[in-house]
Formats: C-alpha cells, sequence, structure tokens
C-alpha cells in the first residue's frame, strides 16, 4: 500500500510541475521565438521548420510527463514486471575467481531517427537524433511485442534487443559505427553465479544529455573516455586524431547492473536499476533495494572519423553528453543460454558464446548464432 501512495503522490505532483514547466516554456517561446542551442541543428517536420533544438529538450521533458502508450496504458510511467522477482538476497559471496564472465552482443547500425521509444513513446520525431542499432524496426512506437516481431542486425538471431545512443556528426554530415559494434555483457558484481538474464520489456537509460564533463567522467558505471591513437581518457571530443585508415573514435561505458525485480520502467528511465555497491576490495555487491543481479552492459562503440575534430558533435551536444538506451527483447531461451555458460560459467565468449581459450567448455550456440 505505501508503494500506491508514493505513486500516486508522485503522479499527482508531475501533473503540477508539467502544468507550470508549460506555462514557463510558452513564456520562453514567445522571448525567444526562433532560437536554436548552440551547436544544434534544426529539423523540419510536416508541421514546418523546428522552431527549437532537441538537444536542451533531450531525455528532461518526457520524463517529467510520462504518457498513456503501448506497454504503459495506464500512462504512469510505471510498468510492473509480470511476475515480479521476490525473496532474492544480494550476494556477498565470493567465488571461485574467473578473471572473466562475459560474453558479446555484436549488433550492427540500422538506421538513425529522431526516435526515442523509451523517454518519448509513440511521440515520432521528439527526441534529438539516435542511432540504433540490434532490432531493425526501433521507431518511437516500439513496444516489446513489435520488437519481438522485428529483425536484427546482430549477429545472434535470437537478440532482438534495441541499443540507441544519439548521432555523432562531423560538422553537418552523419558519422555511422561501421560493422558489428562491440556490447558486452558481463558480471557487474562479484559473485557472477547469481546473475540472471534480463526480463523481456526491461529498458533503462544509462547517462544524461544533460550531464556536466565531470558528471560523464565521475559516472557509477565506468567510463573509460574518448580514445583516438594514443590520446586517451578523453571526457570531450578530443581536438586531433590521427589521421589514419586504421584510426577512429572509440568509447566504453557501462551500465546498471542491479534491478529492484518490480518494474520494467520508471517515470525516469533509471530509478528500477542501480550500480553495484563497492563492499571492500573486489567485492560489488548489489544494493537492498535492487537485489536482483543482471548482466552488466557496457557500450564499445568505434565511429570512423579522425583528423581536425573541431566540428565533432553529438545530436545531442558536446562529447560529454553521451549516453544510450537499451530495450530489452531477446529470445529468452537464447539470452539464458548466454548467461549461464558464459557469465555464470565465468568464460570470456565471443556472440556465440564461445571461448577460445577455454575450447573444451564448447558453445552456446551453433555456427549460425542460434540455440543447437
Amino acid at each position: 500500500m505505501a508503494t500506491r501512495f508514493s505513486r500516486t503522490t508522485l503522479v499527482s505532483a508531475l501533473i503540477v510541475a508539467t502544468a507550470l514547466a508549460l506555462v514557463a516554456l510558452g513564456l520562453t517561446a514567445i522571448t525567444n521565438a526562433g532560437a536554436t542551442a548552440p551547436g544544434a541543428t534544426a529539423r523540419s517536420t510536416a508541421d514546418g521548420p523546428a522552431a527549437a533544438s532537441h538537444v536542451t529538450q533531450g531525455h528532461r521533458m518526457a520524463a517529467a510527463e510520462p504518457v498513456a502508450f503501448g506497454d504503459d496504458p495506464d500512462g504512469d510511467g510505471y510498468i510492473p514486471a509480470n511476475p515480479p522477482v521476490t525473496g532474492v538476497e544480494p550476494s556477498q559471496e565470493i567465488p571461485p575467481h574467473r578473471y572473466f564472465h562475459e560474453f558479446q552482443a555484436n549488433c550492427s547500425v540500422t538506421h538513425t531517427a529522431p526516435d526515442d521509444p523509451i523517454v518519448y513513446p509513440g511521440r515520432a520525431g521528439a527526441s534529438h537524433d539516435h542511432t540504433f542499432m540490434g532490432n531493425d524496426t526501433t521507431n518511437a512506437s516500439s513496444t516489446t511485442a513489435s520488437l519481438s516481431a522485428g529483425g536484427t542486425a546482430c549477429l545472434a538471431p535470437g537478440d532482438l534487443s534495441a541499443y540507441w545512443m544519439p548521432t555523432l556528426y562531423s560538422g553537418n554530415e552523419e558519422i555511422r559505427p561501421i560493422g558489428p559494434q562491440v556490447i558486452y555483457y558481463k558480471a557487474g558484481v562479484t559473485d557472477y553465479r547469481t546473475v540472471r538474464p534480463f526480463p523481456k520489456g526491461l529498458r533503462f537509460v544509462v547517462g544524461s544529455p544533460t550531464q556536466t564533463a565531470g558528471e560523464f567522467r565521475d559516472h557509477p558505471g565506468m567510463v573509460e573516455g574518448y580514445e583516438c591513437g594514443e590520446s586517451y581518457h578523453n571526457y570531450d571530443f578530443p581536438a586531433v586524431c590521427p589521421t589514419s585508415p586504421d584510426t577512429q573514435l572509440n568509447l566504453r561505458m557501462q551500465a546498471p547492473s542491479c534491478w529492484d525485480g518490480k518494474y520494467l520502467d520508471t517515470p525516469d528511465h533509471k530509478a528500477h536499476m542501480a550500480y553495484p555497491v563497492v563492499m571492500g576490495a573486489n567485492q560489488d555487491v548489489c544494493p537492498a533495494s535492487h537485489p536482483v543481479a543482471l548482466p552488466m552492459i557496457e557500450f564499445k562503440m568505434a565511429w570512423p572519423v579522425n583528423g581536425d575534430m573541431s566540428q565533432v558533435r553529438l545530436a545531442s551536444g558536446t562529447g560529454y553528453s553521451f549516453h544510450y538506451d537499451f530495450f530489452n527483447a531477446w529470445d529468452d531461451a537464447t539470452l539464458k543460454a548466454l548467461v549461464d555458460h558464459c557469465v555464470v560459467g565465468g568464460l570470456q565468449c565471443n556472440a556465440r558464446g564461445y571461448d577460445e581459450n577455454n575450447p573444451g567448455r564448447g558453445a552456446a550456440l551453433d555456427e549460425n548464432y542460434e540455440l543447437p
């Protein structure tokens, strides 16, 4: 009952806050008609030229105004897990040491669009531009059911999940990553034996387009920063990258891996997830509020851009505005096979669930990346 009361109170507060925000936005629009944020590109729509950039709107407005759509028919921003996961206690045990406990999802870019089915569900064109990987049907109207019925650009046909991030530009030229990108699924907790597969329909946002350079650098999930050539740990785009066909702009960023077991999404698209708590040297444990250990996703992106980087920007703004979204639509049996074999099994697997250093352990998937 306490949970229901807090949700009702929150929704009421959000309604009031939204009304005040709309008034403020209206006044701003009157005094700044036609203004565009620095570094932003206005978009034309069927209703005429965009009056303002989506950069400053980004992911802030939707978090304050959930709408009834798709998997959230009552529009309160909460999508309950069905069934919820209960009776789980975070494990503080130290398991047998394994240096690796991971597998890769290798997924290529499918398309770009100013859509975000997590933050702006059902509202095509409401977001800054995103680069989508994995599921080839992802758009503003995507739901668990529509993604499950779609196709994929991941090596494993069972990975129908949607992955997306702000589109990168050099000047006005869109730069897309080439070929399969590496999306790691790892153990985020020390007791890797407790990691279980993502529930179907789970979704979340990692990072924020409005974060500062310091917040990006100190993000609770490891951020290695931008790298190119011999330049490392940059938390905004470096001024110059070596001009070489082999030089690309690289970035890694880790997602939260502890789940509350209750919701597949929450109004801010983050509260149902948490990062492990450091209990001591080499001991990371899920907090009691989010006791369910799930795979820790780590984006490892590479863009084919180098040389003078002064014109490089994200659709969301600066380099430190980088963030990404994940919407799980894996085939349940395929994901479970990979998690059990590679993460729980303490292996370093490729997209087939095969560890070249442990060939005797076999693979989770066959040569076609499907269940045997």
